[in-house]
């Protein structure tokens, strides 16, 4: 199966849920540097794979994913944080954490299915 879309791609799907999750979960907080740092990076991996797969060029798009799953280091460094400053509960951090370590797996395949020789 060819992937003919980015909405295809599963890793896009999720990392689009995790936007929203974030966007959610730190929507009322007063820290407005915090939530959007954090908000831009989670909307930055489903960004990044969408730009990526529009380059028509698996090296292009490999850069992009890599780009995408610094995005995941990112919003996961900022879950710790936001737990340790009382930002979000034990409940909301392993929620956020289980969404953020399945995306950045999803985007490691792929990485690894685009150098494998076709």
């Amino acid at each position: 199966m060819t992937i003919k879309q980015f909405e295809e791609i599963i890793a896009w799907q999720k990392s689009q849920d995790l936007a929203v999750k974030t966007y959610s979960i730190f929507r009322d907080s007063k820290d407005f540097g915090f939530k959007d740092q954090i908000c831009r990076a989670a909307v930055s991996i489903s960004n990044n794979i969408a730009e990526g797969f529009e380059r028509s060029s698996d090296a292009e798009f490999s850069k992009f994913l890599f780009i995408s799953a610094g995005s995941c280091g990112e919003v996961r460094s900022m879950i710790y944080l936001a737990h340790r400053l009382g930002y979000i509960t034990i409940d909301q951090k392993e929620n956020l954490l289980a969404a953020v370590i399945e995306v950045s797996r999803l985007i490691k395949g792929l990485i690894k299915a685009l150098k494998k020789p076709k």
